[in-house]
């Protein structure tokens, strides 16, 4: 919030720290005057925090292996980033990884638009993986980072909620339960069943001919 009695309001006069971004809307605003702020300078700030791609942008992934150039000055290629250990979160972080290397997985969660319209039952919060997964997996492939590592504490965050404490950022886990585990809830939250075929048809609907991201030939994982 922006009124008398808000965080940012209080922290903007205490510090002289005057332009804030709304998470929600991608709006920029200054306090403690209150008003909307519309600078184009801004949008690789909104950019960074969430990233876009066209289906053409998607399709050239593989062809091209080009070093992109953070905001620090250093240099990565998309795709080959670090993720960071808040303590004991390595073995859920390997595990992340390799999956945002998987190209048909990585293409379906690259655009949101697969899997933003899917329907969950109320009050259901398996949907939250799908959507800090696609967002995680986005972050991954910028190629506009502002460092050269991302942050996967959101993430993280959904998997010890989701699945209730089981997977945990302080306490070391076992890599192949997290990843048996993490793509059983992706491919049920995605409105899949234990049925195979029933399952790969609804996804591979929004995929359109390319191969059913969670199929056992292509993750060579059996759900």
């Amino acid at each position: 919030g922006r009124g008398l009695k808000s965080h940012a309001y209080i922290h903007s006069v205490q510090f002289s720290h005057h332009v804030f971004l709304n998470l929600h809307t991608l709006k920029f605003y200054c306090l403690p005057d209150n008003y909307e702020i519309i600078d184009s300078s801004l949008e690789d700030i909104t950019y960074v925090l969430k990233p876009t791609f066209t289906a053409q942008q998607i399709t050239n992934l593989d062809k091209q292996a080009k070093l992109s150039r953070a905001y620090d000055g250093t240099t990565y290629l998309p795709g080959i980033v670090g993720l960071n250990n808040i303590k004991a979160n390595d073995y859920a972080n390997a595990v992340l990884q390799a999956l945002s290397n998987v190209p048909p997985l990585r293409n379906y969660f690259l655009e949101e638009e697969n899997y933003k319209s899917i329907q969950r039952p109320p009050g259901d919060i398996m949907f939250l993986l799908v959507q800090r997964f696609g967002e995680l997996m986005r972050k991954l492939w910028n190629p506009r980072n502002f460092k050269a590592h991302v942050s996967p504490h959101e993430m993280l965050q959904a998997v010890v909620l989701c699945s209730k404490k089981n997977f945990q950022i302080t306490k070391q886990g076992d890599g192949v339960d997290f990843l048996s585990w993490f793509l059983n809830a992706l491919h049920s939250a995605l409105g899949g069943t234990k049925k195979k075929k029933k399952s790969e048809r609804r996804v591979m609907k929004a995929l359109g001919d390319a191969p059913c991201p969670f199929s056992p030939r292509v993750m060579l994982v059996t759900l």
